[in-house]
């Protein structure tokens, strides 16, 4: 499974590579994966459970939901951003406020849909329960960090590209004046 994972995780960074018509926002994207796996390791832990495959299996479903919710985030601000109708703050700080509820209600609400399965006493349903935990435990975790990281990276990335940007101006004005 370690093996496959690397090449569904290169996978995915193509997948969203295409669309995102950048190198570096499949990563911003991607960021928040570990953060959904931290919070099922702590929702492992509150509920007593220890981990199986069908925790890793849940963990997987976890990649796709936490992806999709900062996909959201980052296709809302490059609509906006690259339109020209906003600068790059300004399409982030909207996002934000914009896309708040529909991340945080589609987070809810399957977490709230798995909440019967991760209840459930009975012995039928005791081999699930750990696949609920993961991805219900560490979507809450992980939408959380979400609504913070994703918006923090794009500027910190818009941070580095505008240094690099001045750094080659700089150059490029020193090779002139010197030549």
């Amino acid at each position: 499974m370690r093996k496959i994972l690397w090449i569904v995780l290169f996978a995915i960074y193509c997948m969203l590579a295409l669309p995102l018509k950048s190198y570096t926002q499949p990563l911003v994207v991607m960021a928040v994966i570990p953060f959904g796996f931290i919070g099922a390791v702590i929702g492992h832990w509150i509920m007593g459970v220890t981990m199986t495959i069908l925790s890793i299996l849940g963990l997987m479903a976890l990649t796709g939901v936490v992806i999709n919710d900062s996909l959201v985030l980052v296709d809302f601000i490059n609509q906006r951003y690259r339109s020209g109708r906003e600068n790059l703050y300004s399409a982030v700080m909207r996002a934000g406020v914009v896309r708040f509820r529909p991340v945080m209600l589609t987070s809810l609400t399957t977490f709230i849909g798995l909440t019967p399965l991760l209840l459930d006493p009975s012995s039928s349903a005791r081999f699930l329960v750990p696949m609920a935990i993961s991805l219900g435990f560490g979507i809450l975790f992980a939408t959380l960090i979400t609504l913070i990281l994703v918006p923090t990276n794009i500027m910190i990335g818009d941070d580095i590209r505008r240094f690099f940007e001045r750094r080659r101006e700089e150059v490029r004005l020193a090779v002139t004046s010197s030549g």
